[in-house]
């Protein structure tokens, strides 16, 4: 059987298409699909269900999927170990992290590593949802302790301890008042994230034992990631309130575009971790990653 319409079937799994497998890949739309049908041929079985605007795996394609993705990534390092010299790892550092960690943590990492590293290429996928690294096709993963997968090895990465920040712009505070007490936010327009699922993320306030949580309403809704910028844009217009982590918030609190409020009310937790797995060898790229890392 064909490896190479095996790849196909994987990236475009991957990819959730053929047109952006097609992107990533390099390769046609056509050529994929035409590697995908004489697959489901060779194999006697549906792999995926198509439609004009969609794919999805039958059962049978979801097990070879998950049997495939890491026996692919298995051969890939293999070629790529043969061309990497000892003292100068090579190949493709695959890493899927929050918007958060790519926002304030890896621009502090990333550059210094790759001009330590000439011969390593880094892909970074941002996903704020709970993701299997190894059916991600991802070396490895940054994640925050609770949101951890089990049967990992986990190694501190960024600042030990973060904060998320509730602010508000100062023309903002001066026409509706500074809320004194959690609770006020309820009589206040906020700014929100909520998540792909549909859910909210809930505001959490912690003093000492005390740990209040309210689902405030107002004008705006985004999704975690890039658009997170969106919120501080409408929060510096004075459209309401926010809450995110502090160090993404930290040019326009430096700025004075926007004020901290109810600074005894902070959100506090420990602070990200990079994980992988332990099940199987760790390719050069992330070894020399983690040994960077420390």
């Amino acid at each position: 059987m064909e490896l190479d319409d095996l790849s196909a079937f994987v990236t475009v799994v991957r990819a959730g298409g053929f047109r952006e497998a097609a992107r990533v890949s390099g390769l046609s739309a056509s050529g994929l699909s035409e590697a995908l049908r004489r697959l489901e041929s060779r194999l006697g079985t549906r792999l995926l269900h198509r439609t004009t605007r969609s794919i999805s795996t039958t059962e049978a394609g979801s097990s070879l999927f998950e049997r495939l993705s890491p026996a692919l990534r298995e051969i890939g390092e293999a070629l790529e170990a043969v061309h990497a010299q000892p003292d100068q790892p090579a190949g493709t550092l695959r890493l899927n992290v929050p918007a958060n960690v790519a926002k304030t943590v890896l621009p502090g990492i990333i550059p210094r590593f790759l001009h330590a590293h000439p011969q390593i290429r880094v892909e970074v996928t941002v996903e704020d949802t709970h993701v299997d690294i190894l059916a991600s096709g991802a070396d490895a993963g940054i994640r925050y302790e609770e949101r951890l997968e089990q049967d990992m090895i986990a190694l501190p990465i960024g600042p030990r301890r973060q904060r998320i920040i509730t602010v508000a712009a100062p023309a903002y505070l001066a026409e509706h008042g500074r809320p004194q007490h959690p609770r006020d936010l309820l009589d206040h327009p906020c700014l929100r994230l909520r998540f792909s699922s549909g859910a909210m993320a809930i505001w959490e306030f912690e003093k000492g034992d005390e740990v209040i949580r309210i689902d405030p309403r107002g004008p705006l809704l985004v999704q975690p990631g890039s658009a997170s910028d969106l919120l501080i844009d409408a929060a510096v217009e004075g459209l309401g309130v926010m809450r995110l982590f502090e160090d993404w918030l930290a040019p326009a609190l430096q700025s004075g575009a926007l004020e901290r409020i109810l600074p005894e009310w902070d959100e506090a937790f420990a602070g990200p971790m990079l994980y992988y797995s332990g099940r199987r060898q760790v390719p050069a790229p992330l070894r020399a990653f983690i040994d960077f890392t420390r």
